[in-house]
């Protein structure tokens, strides 16, 4: 589920989220948040591996994005502006989450960090996405609260390939990232995460975001470990043509008792054009032993993954339409999984953080020898408060 980004605007901008408090005062606390939901028609078809044919739904109200933003922060006497920001989320995105007993109705903090923002750049400490991820450009998004490249509604029956260009690996997890002052245009993100929250016996599949270990140290040979991300990108214009435009580098561990199981890296690209409401963007992703997002599989497997995505959006007024597509091709030894993914579509703001939109998405899935297509329309209502 995509997140909002500090990737498409400057990331100094995240300090003008709340007016800073007097020194002498308490940190400034505001509360926010957004809900996206719908109703959808779906054409999926049936599966069948050798086994009884499954059909799946043919109607469907997604309740998706369900965060409660919480943030405090404030200008310390000697400038230094430091804070909080928490994002509360109201259950899960992934049906694994009933197989573990987690269920639908509980709340957990996605991330939660702490950050100090000077002269020097901007420090962030805890539970939350990398420099890769946050400084990270793609196809845009003209649905409310969805877009092809890492959706918040994907309409299909079987979920084998990833659908996001952004770097996942140690999404959540407690990390440490450092951010350089922006220098004509261009700007640098570190960021070192010691090991990836997952939960216990799933193979590294379910992230769990922040943790908040602070009396006991992680066994080693557990998961990954050792996440190193270097991200570099740049904003600015030309010639009234609005760029952004970055680049990134990802490596962990994947060490596990039953053995070595390679060292999951990823790197990707990703470009922004924007022009008299146009916007043209697309990005470009490249992994090797990962499986899914966050789980290191042995390098002799050969599992490699290259996805890319384009999109177009135009926006005036209240209106916003467009069109992107993204492309999955997942390999394993002699096993190709292949994704291809279309999304038509368009928004109106109400006003007030309301908006409502049209959704049409046609996803097809391909492996081996077995071929699975799903088409799906949708109303989209999106809130945000």
């Amino acid at each position: 589920m995509k997140k909002t980004l500090l990737g498409t605007t400057a990331l100094i901008a995240a300090a003008a989220l709340s007016v800073p408090a007097h020194a002498s005062d308490p940190l400034k606390v505001t509360i926010g948040g957004n809900v996206v939901t719908g109703f959808y028609a779906v054409d999926a078809d049936s599966i069948s591996l050798g086994g009884p044919s499954v059909s799946f739904q043919d109607t469907k109200v997604p309740l998706v994005a369900r965060n409660i933003d919480i943030k405090a922060e404030g200008t310390l006497d000697n400038g230094l502006v430091a804070g909080v920001d928490a994002k509360l989320q109201l259950g899960h995105d992934w049906s694994i989450a009933d197989a573990l007993g987690q269920g639908n109705s509980g709340a957990s903090f996605r991330q939660l960090f702490a950050y100090l923002q000077g002269d020097f750049g901007k420090f962030e400490i805890g539970g939350t996405d990398g420099a890769a991820y946050k400084m990270h450009y793609t196809s845009p998004w003209f649905v409310p609260g969805n877009g092809v490249d890492s959706p918040n509604i994907l309409n299909v029956p079987i979920m084998l390939v990833r659908h996001s260009t952004f770097s996942l690996l140690a999404t959540d997890s407690n990390k440490v990232t450092y951010f350089t002052p922006r220098f004509s245009g261009f700007q640098l993100g570190l960021s070192f995460t010691p090991t990836v929250a997952v939960a216990s016996g799933m193979s590294s599949n379910l992230a769990l975001g922040p943790s908040e270990n602070g009396l006991l140290l992680a066994p080693k040979d557990q998961g990954v470990s050792n996440v190193f991300e270097a991200a570099l990108n740049y904003a600015g214009t030309f010639g009234g043509v609005d760029v952004g435009a970055d680049v990134f580098y990802t490596k962990g561990s994947g060490d596990y008792l039953a053995g070595d199981q390679g060292d999951p890296k990823e790197w990707g690209l990703g470009l922004n054009l924007g022009y008299s409401g146009f916007t043209l963007g697309g990005a470009y992703y490249r992994s090797e032993d990962i499986y899914g997002s966050w789980g290191a599989v042995p390098s002799q497997l050969g599992f490699d993954d290259t996805t890319w995505t384009a999109g177009l959006k135009y926006a005036t007024g209240p209106w916003t339409v467009g069109v992107a597509y993204l492309d999955t091709d997942q390999n394993v030894n002699i096993v190709d999984m292949k994704s291809k993914n279309w999304q038509v579509g368009g928004g109106y703001n109400l006003g007030s953080g309301v908006d409502l939109g049209l959704d049409l998405q046609s996803t097809k899935f391909e492996v081996a020898g077995y071929d699975y297509d799903s088409k799906s329309v949708g109303l989209v209502l999106a809130i945000a408060f």
